[in-house]
């Protein structure tokens, strides 16, 4: 026995000394927690705004983000990732996701960790500068060129016997600056010798240029076409083969001294023995009026312009141009999630495809657009190929012209109705009024009018669509003649149903279940969840 505790006596000293030295080896002193967590992490690890990656600068602990032009930085939202314990801006403690902030400015995040030691990134963001740079519209002594903005050439044809060696141009772009060859051009007032095709260079803000090569020809002895009529800015219809020419005018409109603005390619034009100018002479359409057109070499050719006036209520419609081909049009992004059905074509600019999050596209093979199992109809963006990006530039500046127009209709024929809440209520065609926002309750509102018959809401403040509320229309009111032109943001609720186009100056937001027949318009985004939303019937 004495033996046996000479030897095991030892042995246990040894094994309580080797756990000792153990346990004291995984212990504290090294700055970790509990389980050997670390407590002194405070670093902000990824960073993104409205979809747009910025570049953490670990060691100066800063973060930069490009924001595609146009984009409304007052109230961005971010989403990151942080090993700290809480973020905060100011006092203002951050939610990834949620929180929104002024980013005019640089704004500092302040990062805590457990053990309460603090690191500061500090976030500046930039606006990308304009790309755009395209010839909209051209014209030579009124005579309108064709643009071909996919070959990026202008086609005039102008009368015969026209002088073509000093030409005035006048014309609308979207760049920064245009010349020809070294000669900065300003529209209405640079001459040009157009024997020979000119070409424009058009300069961007960002820098990037374009050229369009302007050819005129002039017609010949014989030409004696009209090729372009309108009626206060209603654009006819030209049937060349029966020569006639069809002209709808809103309704209310007096048709007995309407002024014409037209383009021909012949020497002159009579309505019976007294001579038309463009933009000038008026003529009374309440009967059909006959248009003698000559050419140079004394043949003639006569129009019959036929004037109706739309029996439609209510104000003349928005005209949306080119944004009218879009079911959701946008400057700063599209996003979507759960599962949300379109029914139309989607288009963002001037930011990129990337900015369209949710929608999984697939590139068509020539890059023009993309698809998506989302939507029944293409996806467009500024960086797709020829001639999207001209397409797109021209789409976003038809809608801001739409919004413009309904924001600037006089002569209301309802101002601040139920101070703002329509909630209940039943509402007849007409231009409507509101220095506020205006509200749709659960209870909905019902739109009571004829196929043909207009509404315009003007309203300065926000639109907001209760959950599961409804706009109801009755009578043959369409989503098509509705125009909602919303200042502040529009927000459409949880399962709302909802009609009419959406001309708004903010973001546009439907929620989960929303359904929408019309046109989201949005001069700044568009978010969807889980959302149906159809064009308009035609």
């Amino acid at each position: 026995m004495n033996r046996f505790e000479s030897v095991t006596k030892p042995l246990m000293w040894f094994m309580v000394v080797l756990l000792v030295a153990l346990s004291t080896g995984c212990g504290g002193g090294d700055g970790s927690g509990p389980r050997g967590r670390d407590t002194t992490t405070n670093a902000i690890t990824h960073y993104s705004l409205s979809g747009v990656t910025g570049i953490v600068n670990e060691t100066a602990k800063t973060i930069s983000v490009t924001m595609p032009f146009g984009t409304n930085i007052t109230a961005l939202i971010a989403t990151f990732t942080t090993n700290g314990a809480g973020v905060k801006v100011g006092t203002t403690a951050q939610i990834s996701g949620t929180t929104p902030n002024d980013f005019t400015s640089p704004v500092a995040y302040t990062v805590t960790a457990e053990n309460g030691a603090t690191a500061i990134y500090t976030v500046t963001v930039n606006v990308a500068f304009n790309s755009a740079k395209a010839i909209t519209a051209y014209s030579l002594a009124g005579v309108a060129g064709t643009i071909n903005e996919a070959a990026k050439t202008i086609a005039v044809t102008m009368p015969f016997g026209t002088n073509i060696t000093a030409q005035v141009a006048t014309f609308t772009n979207t760049g920064a600056s245009i010349k020809v060859g070294v000669v900065p051009q300003t529209s209405g007032t640079t001459p040009n010798n157009f024997t020979s095709p000119v070409t424009y260079q058009v300069t961007a803000v960002d820098g990037s240029t374009a050229t369009y090569n302007v050819t005129v020809t002039v017609a010949s002895v014989s030409a004696k076409t009209i090729t372009a009529y309108s009626l206060s800015g209603v654009a006819g219809t030209i049937n060349e083969a029966a020569k006639t020419i069809a002209v709808t005018m809103p309704s209310g409109t007096s048709i007995t001294a309407l002024v014409a603005t037209f383009t021909t390619a012949g020497t002159g034009v009579k309505v019976g023995v007294a001579p038309q100018t463009s933009g000038i002479t008026a003529n009374n359409f309440t009967s059909p009026v006959v248009y003698t057109v000559t050419a140079a070499d004394s043949s003639t050719v006569s129009y019959i312009v036929t004037v109706t006036v739309s029996t439609a209520l209510g104000p003349a419609p928005v005209n949306l141009g080119t944004a009218g081909n879009f079911v959701i049009l946008a400057k700063t992004g599209v996003s979507t999630t759960g599962t949300t059905a379109i029914v139309g074509d989607v288009g963002l600019s001037p930011a990129a495809a990337t900015y369209m999050t949710g929608f999984s596209p697939v590139a068509d093979s020539t890059n023009v657009f993309s698809t998506s199992s989302l939507v029944t109809g293409n996806l467009y963006a500024a960086n797709y190929a020829v001639p999207t990006p001209a397409n797109m530039t021209t789409a976003v500046s038809d809608m801001e012209t739409a919004f413009t127009d309904a924001a600037g209709r006089a002569t209301p024929d309802f101002t601040e109705l139920y101070a703002g809440d329509i909630s209940g209520r039943t509402l007849v065609p007409g231009l409507y009024k509101w220095g506020t926002g205006v509200l749709i309750t659960g209870v909905g509102v019902t739109l009571a009018g004829g196929a043909n018959d207009v509404w315009i809401f003007q309203i300065a403040q926000n639109l907001t669509v209760s959950n599961s509320a409804m706009i109801t229309l009755s009578g043959g009111a369409q989503a098509k003649n509705i125009f909602w032109q919303v200042s502040g943001q529009t927000t459409l609720g949880t399962a709302a149903d909802f009609k009419g186009i959406i001309l708004c100056q903010t973001l546009i937001s439907l929620n989960t279940g929303a359904v929408m027949t019309g046109r989201a318009l949005s001069q700044t985004a568009v978010t969807l969840d889980a959302n149906t939303v159809t064009k308009p019937a035609l």
